[in-house]
């Protein structure tokens, strides 16, 4: 859990930095491309490109076309709001993904579920205050990507029935590849990285495999109501690389607003154990 905390801080900063020269769309493309390439190189190793075939492609295509535009909108409010605003909205993503289950994975969502998941919600509301202040562009692109990361949440669910690991990030980063250079291209004019981006951009791709691996490898080790409070850590992180290198004040809406909706998760993620215990 270190390394994933590590990971995604490393990687909203490099995002930070690559935005100065890049768009989103450049971004994500020499992210996808190079992500591919370890992929590749990975799999050819170990022998398991046998893994890599086509099977469910409509919905890793469906799941990938979510998790581009999450992407897309993650690293728009990177550029543009506090660093720790957006981290706070992206662990709305358990919350979106605890209503979206039932509607396409047939999941159950008792009420004491729902409850937990509304106040998750209340929180929210208190970052945002609507009524009180203005929301910008990047609030509603770090409110609308955890959608889209709970949405993709869901296909990755049903993915993972019938395709290996390997064979999902092979073709979540060959997909990606295509979409996000089919739009940077849009233009007539793809940025191509700099000398000052080049390190940002290997620090984003290196570090959007590793965060997802070293949460995963957390998973397999421990229980989700031990793992996922830990990976809450990353938040005052955030808030004090934001506060020291960009000068971002420390809100102290942000701050109870972000603590009602990780309270929100926790009490999700227990309820969900003792329900169903074999799960986590």
């Amino acid at each position: 859990m270190i390394g994933t905390v590590i990971s995604f801080t490393l990687m909203a900063v490099a995002g930070r930095e690559a935005s100065s020269e890049l768009d989103t769309f450049e971004i994500l493309a020499c992210r996808s491309l190079v992500g591919m390439l370890i992929i590749l190189t990975i799999a050819a190793a170990s022998g398991s490109l046998k893994e890599l075939s086509g099977g469910g492609f409509r919905l890793h295509l469906l799941r990938n076309t979510l998790h581009f535009a999450a992407t897309n909108l993650w690293f728009f409010a990177v550029a543009t709001i506090p660093l720790a605003q957006v981290f706070a909205f992206e662990f709305a993503t358990p919350l979106w993904t605890a209503l979206l289950a039932p509607l396409f994975l047939a999941e159950r969502l008792p009420r004491s579920r729902m409850i937990a998941t509304l106040a998750g919600f209340a929180g929210i509301l208190i970052i945002i205050r609507p009524g009180f202040i203005v929301v910008t562009p990047g609030v509603s692109a770090a409110l609308f990507c955890a959608v889209g990361f709970a949405g993709a949440a869901v296909a990755t669910r049903k993915l993972v029935r019938i395709q290996s690991v390997t064979a999902i990030l092979f073709w979540m980063t060959c997909i990606q590849s295509v979409l996000s250079l089919l739009c940077a291209g849009i233009d007539g004019d793809i940025a191509l990285p700099s000398a000052r981006t080049a390190l940002p951009l290997l620090i984003i791709s290196i570090c959007g495999l590793t965060a997802h691996l070293c949460l995963t490898k957390a998973l397999a080790a421990a229980s989700a109501t031990l793992v996922m409070p830990l990976d809450f850590a990353r938040l005052p992180v955030i808030a004090l690389i934001g506060f020291f290198a960009y000068g971002e004040a420390l809100d102290i809406f942000l701050g109870l607003g972000a603590a009602v909706i990780l309270c929100a998760n926790y009490a999700n993620l227990r309820l969900a154990g003792k329900s169903d215990p074999g799960i986590y």
